[in-house]
């Protein structure tokens, strides 16, 4: 499905997509740095992890996620999957004639901007970490930094479970982060949407002498940059609401998606969007 960009048009709807719910964590960003905007949301829930997937299946998932959200009348499109972004993005913008972005890109210029010793941290899903994406983007953007990338996947299952402040959660990040620490990081890219939950431990275990940067808002930030581009950014009279469809309601969805969200999720869906071709 091509759309034209002649014909977009500031009243239509953001679409965000992401293989779960942690991107809710983009749409919390979006719906406070763009009040007005309305946003539609799209979590692949039965069809998650992408992480595990192989790069052709993402870009398939990728392709008939962005294709839903077309088919409701977005007029930009937000990959809050850090593995789609990696795998899709470029057959994504290729494909599709409207605004596309992910939220690698984003997080690595804010995390090179920040860092002044040039020694950056990543954490993110073991998927993630082993593309080598923000490695690669943060380098190309400064040749001469030093990124020093972690694998942290169990911090997925302690966002999940509401554990953010426990004793086992400090215990966890002292494992996984003393390297990152002993190598005197100055700026840590959160790549993962569940990971901003997550800030207030991160932040006191490195006794706040570290900058953490987060994907969902500094995507939220090229977004509001894209729009106003574009002249796309919505009168600001209108109040913003949000729609939120999922590929599968587990029991919890809610209670894990409000904590994401940061408030209650109203009008959520059910869709399928397994479309093959």
């Amino acid at each position: 499905m091509k759309t034209d960009m002649s014909k977009l048009n500031a009243d239509q709807p953001v679409g965000v997509f992401d293989s779960g719910i942690g991107g809710l964590t983009v749409v919390r960003s979006l719906a406070e740095i763009l009040p007005s905007e309305d946003i539609i949301y799209l979590g692949d829930t039965a069809r998650l992890p992408y992480g595990t997937k192989s790069a052709e299946t993402i870009r398939r998932f990728a392709k008939q996620d962005t294709e839903f959200l077309l088919e409701r009348g977005v007029k930009m499109v937000i990959v809050a999957c850090h593995s789609a972004t990696s795998a899709a993005l470029p057959f994504l913008k290729k494909d599709f004639k409207l605004p596309i972005i992910g939220v690698i890109e984003p997080g690595t210029r804010a995390a090179t901007k920040a860092s002044k010793n040039r020694r950056i941290g990543v954490i993110g899903t073991p998927a993630t970490i082993s593309a080598g994406e923000y490695e690669r983007a943060i380098l190309a953007a400064d040749p001469n930094a030093r990124v020093i990338a972690k694998s942290t996947p169990l911090f997925v299952p302690l966002v999940e479970e509401g554990w953010v402040d426990r004793p086992v959660t400090h215990q966890i990040i002292t494992e996984y982060l003393t390297s990152l620490k002993e190598d005197k990081i100055d700026t840590l890219l959160l790549g993962c949407t569940h990971y901003p939950l997550l800030a207030p431990a991160l932040d006191r275990f490195f006794e706040h002498n570290v900058k953490l940067v987060d994907s969902g808002d500094e995507t939220a930030q090229a977004a509001h940059e894209v729009l106003k581009k574009m002249n796309l950014l919505r009168d600001t009279s209108h109040h913003g609401s949000c729609r939120f469809y999922l590929t599968d309601l587990s029991p919890n969805f809610r209670s894990i998606g409000e904590r994401f969200l940061g408030e209650p999720m109203q009008d959520v869906i059910r869709v399928s969007v397994n479309h093959e071709g």
